[in-house]
């Protein structure tokens, strides 16, 4: 646990910045309605960038989504949540096996097709996550024990078993396996960091981390673009009447008689630039 909650507040704030990111707007222990004493977190996500076009027309240019997450060690529970009636929900439990539990919940066994293994030295990760430093540090960390048939020989190395629901496409689905293959394998690459700290010291460093990545999404923010100066328009109005006139404070008295000519009037015309 105390490599998971270090990894998360680094990750975090590495991928903040630029008024994206991730703000922690909780973090705090709370009583779980059916499992008990936890801690919870709530955050918020930026990500406007991230969306494609044609959805940056329909969302507000600051551009969100919810997390929320009971940390119950050795089980946790991850609801982020896009849109009404549109979230994902991610159950972890940790125990001493090799991962061949298939029934880790204990509601109905997993069919093998539709679990997917993580092997955080020889899976590839995205590009943008990729750090040669943390390819050494991996390397040198997990090599002695990554040979052939490894699994077979790791009765206790309680690894963390997964669930997301509602199952969806093969797009969401390996983006978010690809969200947790980076977080286990720099939990790997980090651990001369976080090795010998205590429950107290991870939390201070989670605090610390917290503010930290908040200043970095907000600062951005609150930095907004001038706006954009009106446009001036002009507005124009044909009057050929006296008493018209005189309610708008023109002066008449320099007028000759209409009567007194027989070429009809011209009309006055009154322009008027809004400021």
């Amino acid at each position: 646990m105390i490599g998971q909650l270090y990894m998360i507040s680094k990750h975090s704030c590495e991928q903040s910045g630029g008024g994206e990111g991730v703000e922690v707007v909780r973090n705090e222990l709370d009583v779980h309605p059916q499992h008990g004493p936890g801690q919870l977190t709530e955050k918020r996500i930026y990500l406007s960038s991230k969306l494609p076009s044609w959805a940056k027309a329909f969302v507000p240019r600051i551009f969100y989504v919810t997390e929320k997450a009971w940390n119950l060690y050795p089980f946790t529970i991850t609801g982020v949540s896009f849109l009404p009636k549109f979230s994902i929900r991610i159950e972890t439990r940790f125990e001493n096996n090799n991962g061949d539990n298939d029934n880790v919940f204990g509601d109905t066994p997993t069919p093998a097709k539709s679990v997917s293994f993580l092997d955080i030295l020889s899976d590839p990760i995205p590009e943008k996550h990729y750090k040669e430093s943390e390819v050494r540090t991996v390397l040198s960390q997990t090599r002695p024990c990554l040979k052939s048939l490894w699994r077979n020989d790791l009765q206790h190395s309680r690894p963390p078993h997964c669930k997301v629901t509602p199952p969806f496409t093969f797009v969401l689905l390996q983006n978010i396996r690809d969200i947790l293959l980076v977080g286990h394998r720099q939990a790997v690459a980090w651990i001369d960091e976080w090795h010998g700290l205590s429950l107290e010291e991870v939390r201070e460093y989670e605090r610390a981390m917290q503010e930290k990545t908040n200043s970095k999404v907000k600062s951005s923010q609150n930095t907004d673009p001038p706006a954009a100066t009106r446009p001036a328009f002009s507005r124009s109005i044909s009057v050929t009447d006296e008493r018209s006139l005189k309610k708008m404070g023109v002066t008449t008295a320099a007028m000759s008689d209409p009567s007194a000519s027989s070429v009809s009037p011209s009309p006055i015309r009154l322009n008027s630039t809004p400021e």
